[in-house]
């Protein structure tokens, strides 16, 4: 069925550099217009070198995006910035209502702080006494037109409208995958946790066999199953601290990718502050433990006996120190 539109409907989809919106940045967007009474649309489709504009300097793609993206840093590194691209992609983005797949809660966001930054810095730039006339009047024009109210549009989330209609609940992945009944007394303690142990069974007797759709098999082992997914795994139970790469990782707020021991070192007082904030008590104890294991770390690494290298640089520092005397 042809879409019913009064207006264009841009559908949209973004790749980044990872997943934190305030951070991380733009490195693939592609639009497609559709418009009223035309069914064949649009696409447009650009690579962005994902750039600071504070900074000036090139925002690295995080590995787990890599992952997922197949983008690396020297893909883009060639590639215009979003703020040399900004005129184009607002020009396709006037008076059009947005659809995507799961773009109401990143994608959208994340296209409006692009579009946000390249404001501040036009802002900034037609503040700055040593930006020239001509250069303040584009910035000038260029801040009017990133201005663009991406809240005021219309938004089609098809994620949503798939979960709605097909609901991803317990009754219905019982109906899937045991026989296309509900089974009786759901919300019932009992009945919901007997049911949750058929739709595992179902599911490995589902997937062993792969196919078009389903590359990958279920392996009938406790390891491979608490693993599938691919979500990181949690040091506390609410998620504010993850593991990346094999090190405990803060999972939120300003420090949010940095690790729990860099933290430690550079600023003590983010754990009193963990102590005494709105947290679960589980998560206090995390940080807490972690605090007390580069504690020791660093009591054990006081108390050992210089060799080697350091050794000879504490030699050097006594050396200096007293020589100058």
């Amino acid at each position: 069925m042809e879409l019913q539109l009064t207006r264009p409907l841009l559908f949209f989809d973004i790749e980044s550099t990872g997943l934190n919106i305030a951070t991380d940045g733009i490195v693939e967007l592609c639009f497609v217009k559709v418009y009223p009474g035309n069914p064949v649309p649009e696409v447009r489709t650009w690579r962005i070198r994902p750039w600071n504009l504070e900074t000036g300097r090139q925002i690295h793609i995080s590995e787990e995006a890599s992952a997922v993206n197949g983008i690396k840093d020297e893909d883009v590194k060639d590639c215009k910035r979003f703020l040399e691209l900004a005129d184009e992609i607002v020009d396709m983005l006037q008076g059009c209502d947005l659809a995507g797949y799961n773009s109401g809660k990143f994608d959208r966001p994340m296209l409006a702080e692009e579009l946000e930054r390249v404001r501040v810095y036009c802002e900034k730039r037609i503040a700055d006494p040593k930006t020239p006339a001509d250069k303040k009047e584009k910035a000038r024009a260029m801040m009017e037109k990133v201005s663009i109210d991406l809240h005021s549009v219309q938004m089609i989330d098809v994620q949503t409208i798939y979960h709605y209609m097909e609901p991803r609940n317990l009754r219905a992945a019982y109906r899937f995958y045991c026989g296309g009944e509900d089974f009786d007394n759901a919300h019932a303690a009992e009945a919901d946790t007997l049911a949750t142990y058929e739709v595992l069974k179902g599911q490995l007797d589902r997937y062993q066999t792969p196919d078009k759709y389903h590359e990958t098999v279920l392996k009938n082992d406790v390891d491979f199953l608490s693993g599938v997914g691919g979500r990181p795994k949690t040091v506390d139970y609410a998620g504010r601290i993850i593991m990346s790469s094999g090190v405990p990782t803060i999972n939120f707020g300003k420090y949010k990718g940095r690790s729990v021991k860099e933290i430690y070192d550079t600023d003590k007082s983010y754990f009193a502050w963990i102590e005494n904030g709105e947290f679960t008590l589980d998560t206090k104890r995390q940080f807490k433990r972690l605090a007390q294991e580069y504690a020791q770390e660093e009591r054990q690494k006081a108390s050992k006996p210089l060799e080697g290298k350091d050794l000879s640089d504490a030699a050097d520092l006594l050396k200096n120190h007293f020589g100058s005397r």
